[in-house]
């Protein structure tokens, strides 16, 4: 199968050559030195691994499994789109919700319900393969008429509302435990905003050590909480299987869970076109690859336990800092990635974070999915003189803050399916011929 990259590199092979460049800004088919290129694809995998750690821990699935599926994801994206388009693929932050919805959830330890949430996610990957196909025969045009800016950050910003009740929650059982994620967040901010060089790309990974050692220091040094018990990290073998679950298929959570790829399929469309930017070529000749290759990240996730996946802004903004875009930096970390995930000693370091902790993180992280709408919105300047545009978001963002449920029947679509479905339908209504002959 033949490809074309830059001028000067022939159509001959499925993956590129890698040309070694020593400076400068490194392409998606160059590369660094050997050693660089490694110490480079480990730096991706720090950036990623705060938010693709802490995500299935909100969800109740086992974190060294999730870590596994990201690594294995990484690869089958790397594959499917020939290594032309860099990018890491970790957990996916929009399952969280519908995940808790679907499951009862309560926010502490393993999810009873696990498997019935990966029948859903493997019903969203398929959905997302669908979507993925149709844009790899017809182009990305009709998914840019049916999720514009206006929708997109709406449904995106209904997510983050949606979540807000779990991460209060999380910080509100006592006085100490709401001071612990309070000072999370105060870390997490401090390290965004004035840590040196890439250190300010790493503020979810290093608020959470920070607020784990402060918890250490109060409760299991000084007695202000429950302290923290390192019985099961020291157990724990440095090498050993992960715990796989198989999926279970139920109507009800499929219904629920499969919505989520509309926005996958936003989050993807929008990595395409930021890193193309970066480079300044386009790729969005490999969009329907790159689609196609996170719903089958996914699925191939769900049905070992792993959460849904996506690409990542953080390794995006790696990218940017270092002006490095070699696609060969993704195997070595997803390489990385696959080894954690046969550590129990890893996975009980990270299910060892105290849950205020988690609650400050997650404070931080919901908000920033909300606050994501704002930046898409302005990118992209929606007008919101606009009625049409006015309207839809504020309809979506009730509906997902409120958790408005629809029932038809035996199925149930809480608020986030509400806000996505209700979003895209009521837009394409308001902007219809005949809602612009009535004006």
């Amino acid at each position: 199968m033949t490809t074309t990259m830059g001028s000067d590199e022939q159509p001959q092979s499925y993956f590129p050559r890698w040309k070694f460049k020593a400076s400068g800004v490194i392409m998606p088919e160059e590369r660094l030195s050997w050693g660089q290129t490694v110490v480079s694809g480990l730096q991706h995998c720090v950036a990623m691994s705060g938010s693709t750690i802490i995500a299935p821990l909100l969800m109740g699935f086992d974190p060294n499994v999730a870590v596994l599926f990201s690594g294995i994801g990484t690869l089958i994206f790397f594959v499917i789109v020939a290594g032309r388009v860099p990018s890491y693929l970790g957990s996916s932050f929009a399952f969280i919700a519908v995940v808790i919805a679907a499951t009862g959830y309560a926010g502490q330890g393993p999810n009873p319900n696990l498997s019935v949430a990966l029948g859903g996610i493997v019903g969203a990957g398929v959905l997302y393969g669908v979507i993925a196909l149709i844009v790899m025969w017809s182009g990305v045009g009709w998914v840019e008429r049916l999720m514009p800016p206006a929708v997109t950050g709406a449904v995106v910003a209904a997510i983050g509302l949606n979540l807000a009740p779990v991460a209060v929650k999380a910080v509100s059982a006592g006085a100490f435990d709401t001071w612990i994620g309070l000072a999370t967040v105060l870390i997490i901010s401090v390290v965004a905003v004035a840590a040196p060089g890439l250190w300010r790309r790493l503020p979810i990974i290093l608020g959470a050590i920070g607020g784990y050692l402060l918890y250490l220091l109060f409760a299991n040094g000084l007695g202000f909480g429950k302290p923290i018990d390192f019985a099961q990290l020291a157990a724990a073998p440095w090498l050993g299987m992960p715990s796989f679950t198989t999926p279970t298929f139920q109507p009800d959570a499929i219904f629920l869970i499969a919505p989520v790829a509309v926005i996958l399929v936003a989050e993807n469309l929008g990595h395409i076109k930021a890193v193309g930017a970066m480079t300044g070529r386009s790729l969005d000749a490999y969009l329907g690859r790159a689609l196609f290759a996170d719903s089958l990240a996914t699925i191939v996730a769900a049905c070992g336990g792993g959460t849904g996946v996506t690409t990542y802004a953080e390794n995006i903004g790696v990218m940017a800092a270092t002006k490095v875009y070699s696609t060969l930096l993704f195997t070595f970390a997803a390489t990385v990635s696959i080894l954690l995930g046969f550590s129990p000693k890893f996975g009980a370091l990270i299910l060892s974070i105290p849950g205020p902790v988690i609650g400050g993180l997650s404070i931080v992280l919901f908000g920033l999915i909300a606050a994501m709408a704002g930046r898409i919105w302005v990118e992209n300047k929606v007008d919101f003189a606009n009625p049409a545009n006015l309207i839809t978001v504020a309809v979506a963002l009730t509906a997902g803050a409120g958790d408005l449920t629809l029932k038809f029947g035996a199925f149930t679509i809480s608020g986030i399916g509400t806000a996505t479905f209700g979003a895209i339908i009521l837009y394409q209504i308001l902007t219809s011929p005949l809602a612009r002959r009535a004006e």
